[in-house]
């Protein structure tokens, strides 16, 4: 679909708006499209009669597999060319969301996994690979206003989603609507870009690729995912869940031994020797699995309060207003203070965020209001750590490890969101019924008494965040030093 000639960095092609327009439509269809279902998704498990628990597994696949294959899809684009990946991605996205548009009667299931899967795999070949052009055919101050653009598309599409998709499932188009959309957005993409000069294949991308490690990381990492998404169903003490949990252990120890003795690992270990960038990747896995946090509360507003998802979207307007207004400003407080203090600054703001929004017990008006301020302030606390963290993570590492730190840095970005929603999901279906006693023992929710089990079961989910936020904050206090970011001005 493309008749682009391969260059070298130094051609004479310069990114124009038209390449960077058709790159941030790319970007947006994973971030703002199929990031809608951390909302829809009851709406979608009801239309289609789906058990709430599969959709579960639905809504975590497709940050599961970006997570899983960004770090090799970005090394597919080093070596083939990024335009090249970057069109596979949007066809992926094309048929993936195309399947979950039509996904109905007997079919619907499978097609909806299948969907999220291809969509996860889209964004797993978008996301590296248009940085990539980015990085190559910008520079300057072009370059910073289209790394801007690339990051609104991304965090800005994160914010909007919840609203975005709660509107259109709400109108007579109905939640199909998204994804038939997001399948016309990726033609647009590619007709944008398609005039984008192919890269030459950087410096050293000739080595093999790590199947043995891809393989046996990706059978340990959906083993377990099932395992957190599908033990209460299947039965803590049934043999299919030890089976799984058997076959998580033995995938990811020969994934470890065998990356440990591989000259050209798909995860190259040595990269965790550095402080700096260990203390960032573990911090940015935990606060990307706070994105549970939407899921839950959403379904809270929902399920407990009589919501629609359009209404329980409009309140989360705040997250996206701040996380774009406010990224720049973490880049502001990286260059004043260093990488830790705005680290912790924004850490901390995500806990009081989920703090307030645990609040569960609360009367529904006043839940509301707190949940307008606590969306507001997760935006925020994710703006301020944002920029330093990946700042943190990467600054410290030699020029030739930049490349491999990069990709495991963003895949910890995926595999969190993945992972925490997933935990989340789980502990709220698992208590959605009957609640936990001790809560209700310990805690008097006020008003209408029918929805307990629900508002019982979202503080659960919401504790699992808190926790998850807790261990990110102790991350960042044990491993990133004080003067992490501020060596330029020595």
């Amino acid at each position: 679909m493309t008749t682009s000639t391969t260059v070298d960095r130094g051609t004479t092609f310069k990114g124009d708006d038209r390449a960077l327009l058709g790159i941030v439509l790319a970007v947006v269809t994973f971030w703002l499209f199929a990031q809608t279902t951390l909302n829809i998704g009851p709406v979608m498990a009801e239309d289609m009669d789906m058990p709430m628990s599969t959709m579960n597994i639905a809504i975590a696949l497709a940050a599961l597999f970006s997570g899983i294959f960004i770090v090799v899809a970005g090394g597919l684009a080093d070596k083939t060319g990024r335009v090249k990946i970057a069109l596979i991605g949007n066809i992926l996205n094309i048929v993936g969301s195309l399947m979950i548009a039509l996904a109905f009667g007997g079919l619907a299931t499978p097609l909806v996994l299948l969907g999220r899967i291809l969509q996860g795999l889209s964004a797993a070949c978008i996301m590296p690979a248009t940085m990539a052009l980015v990085k190559t055919y910008w520079e300057g101050k072009a370059r910073q206003r289209a790394v801007s653009m690339w990051s609104i598309g991304s965090w800005g599409g994160s914010g909007l989603c919840s609203i975005f998709g709660g509107f259109l499932a709400s109108t007579v188009l109905g939640w199909r609507s998204i994804f038939v959309l997001g399948a016309i957005v990726s033609v647009l993409s590619i007709l944008l870009m398609r005039h984008i000069p192919e890269s030459a294949p950087a410096a050293g991308s000739t080595s093999r690729t790590d199947w043995s490690g891809i393989i046996s990381f990706a059978v340990a990492m959906i083993a377990l995912q099932i395992v957190v998404t599908q033990g209460s169903d299947i039965g803590w003490t049934s043999m299919i869940t030890w089976g799984l949990l058997a076959l998580f252990v033995v995938a990811i120890t020969f994934f470890v031994r065998h990356e440990l003795t591989i000259s050209a690992p798909f995860v190259n270990f040595g990269l965790f020797r550095n402080m700096v960038f260990t203390g960032a990747t573990i911090s940015n896995f935990l606060l990307n699995a706070t994105a549970g946090t939407l899921a839950v509360s959403l379904w809270v507003l929902q399920g407990a309060g009589g919501m629609s998802a359009a209404r329980a979207g409009y309140l989360t307007l705040g997250y996206a207003i701040f996380i774009i207004a406010f990224i720049r400003v973490g880049e502001k407080l990286l260059q004043k203070f260093g990488a830790k203090k705005p680290m912790i600054w924004g850490t901390l703001i995500v806990l009081l965020s989920i703090l307030l929004l645990m609040a569960t017990n609360l009367m529904q008006g006043t839940y509301e209001i707190l949940a307008v301020i606590a969306y507001s302030l997760f935006g925020l606390g994710l703006a301020f750590y944002a920029t330093p963290s990946t700042d943190a993570a990467l600054s410290a590492l030699p020029e030739d490890q930049a490349g491999s730190g990069s990709g495991i840095y963003k895949m910890a970005s995926s595999l969190g969101a993945a992972f925490g929603v997933a935990i989340s999901a789980a502990l709220f279906t698992a208590l959605q019924e009957g609640g936990m006693e001790i809560v209700g023992e310990a805690i008097t929710f006020a008003g209408r008494q029918e929805n307990i089990a629900i508002r019982e079961a979202g503080m659960v989910g919401l504790a699992a965040n808190l926790i998850m936020g807790l261990i990110a904050l102790a991350s960042i206090i044990l491993f990133i030093p004080d003067n992490a970011g501020q060596e330029e001005k020595v």
